[in-house]
C-alpha cells in the first residue's frame, strides 16, 4: 500500500479507512442510551400480522456494543502498527514481501545442508550426479517451464533449452550468467530505413543462409542489404555473434519462425524478448543446479550418471 503514483490516493485511503472506524463508534455513541439501562426494553413496533406475530424493536444487547466498540480500538491499533493507511508503512515495519522473504530465507536455510555436497563439484560433475539432475529438474519445472514447456523445448517466441543452439553461449559458465543476471535481447527496427520490398529480399537471403527455398534473383539484392544492415550482429557469414546474443542464420533454427513474412516483420519492427534474472529468486545453490540440468540436456554423455 506504500507506492502510489499520487500522495491523493494515499489521504484518499487514510480517510476511508479510519473514517469508517470513526463513523461506527460515532453510530454506536448516538444509540448510547444502552448505557443507561439495566436491562434491554423491548418496544413495540404496533404491526402485528396473522393476528399473533407482532414485530419488536429489541435494543441491541449490550455485550455486543462493547465488544464492537473493542473491535474498533482494535482495529484503529491495527492502522498504527501494520501499512493499512496509504503510505504509512506502520511502526512494525512490516510488509507481506518482508514476510514471504523471511520465509524464504527460513527454507533456504533449512535445505542448504542438501546443496552442500555439490559446492566444490564443478558445473558439468554436478550434471553427472543423478541426485543433482533430479533437483535440477523439479527447479526447472518450477520456474522455468512456465516459458520454456517442461520439455524444455521451448514453444512460441520462447528459445529450446534441448537443440543446442545458443543465443548467448552453451558453456556452463555463460548459461550460469544467463540464470542468474537475465538476458535482454533486441532487434532493433529497421523500418524507416529499409523499404518493405527490400526487406522482402533480405529474408529471401536469409532464408537461403539455412537452405530454405529462395528466389535466386532476390537474393542478390537481398545480400546486399544484409551486407548494409545486418552483418555488424550477424556476421559476414551470418553465423551470429553471441557476445551480443545475434542469432545464427544458418542452422535453421528460428525463434520467430522461418516464412518470408516473419523475417519481414522482424526487419521491419524489430523484436525484443527478455529472459528474467533469477539472481533474487533462486539462491546461488539453486541457479547452480539449474545450470547444470540444463547444460546436461545437450551434453547427454558429459551427464551421464556415474552411479
Amino acid at each position: 500500500m506504500s507506492d502510489f503514483v499520487s500522495s491523493f490516493w494515499s489521504y484518499f485511503i487514510s480517510i476511508i479507512a479510519v473514517g469508517g472506524v470513526i463513523f461506527c463508534l460515532w453510530l454506536l455513541y448516538t444509540q448510547r442510551a444502552w448505557l443507561k439501562q439495566t436491562a434491554p426494553q423491548v418496544e413495540d413496533t404496533g404491526h402485528v400480522w396473522d393476528g399473533d406475530l407482532t414485530e419488536l424493536n429489541t435494543p441491541v444487547p449490550r455485550w455486543w456494543t462493547v465488544f464492537y466498540i473493542g473491535l474498533c480500538v482494535v482495529a484503529l491499533l491495527m492502522f498504527f502498527l501494520y501499512p493499512g493507511l496509504g503510505s504509512y508503512k506502520g511502526s512494525l515495519g512490516y510488509t507481506s514481501a518482508g514476510q514471504v522473504k523471511a520465509q524464504q530465507e527460513a527454507l533456504n536455510e533449512q535445505i542448504r545442508p542438501v546443496y552442500a555436497r555439490y559446492g566444490q563439484m564443478s558445473i558439468p560433475e554436478v550434471a553427472q550426479d543423478a541426485d543433482a539432475r533430479q533437483i535440477g529438474q523439479r527447479l526447472f519445472l518450477n520456474n522455468c517451464a512456465q516459458c520454456h514447456g517442461s520439455d524444455a523445448r521451448g514453444s512460441g517466441n520462447f528459445p529450446n533449452l534441448a537443440d543446442g543452439d545458443w543465443l548467448y553461449g552453451g558453456e556452463p559458465e555463460q548459461i550460469l550468467h544467463t540464470i542468474t543476471k537475465g538476458r535482454h535481447g533486441i532487434m532493433p527496427p529497421w523500418g524507416a530505413q529499409i523499404k518493405p520490398a527490400e526487406a522482402s529480399d533480405i529474408a529471401q537471403y536469409v532464408r537461403s543462409l539455412s537452405g530454405l527455398a529462395a528466389d535466386s534473383l532476390r537474393v542478390v539484392p537481398g545480400k546486399r542489404g544484409f551486407d548494409t544492415f545486418c552483418v555488424a550482429c550477424h556476421g559476414v557469414d551470418g553465423k551470429g555473434n553471441t557476445a551480443v546474443g545475434a542469432p545464427n542464420l544458418t542452422d535453421n533454427v528460428w525463434l520467430y519462425g522461418s516464412s518470408e513474412a516473419s523475417i519481414v516483420e522482424t526487419i521491419l519492427n524489430g523484436r525484443e524478448n527478455r529472459m528474467p534474472a533469477q539472481e533474487g529468486i533462486l539462491t546461488e545453490d539453486q541457479i547452480r543446479m539449474l545450470t547444470a540440468w540444463v547444460w546436461g540436456l545437450t551434453n547427454q554423455g558429459a551427464a551421464a550418471s556415474t552411479k
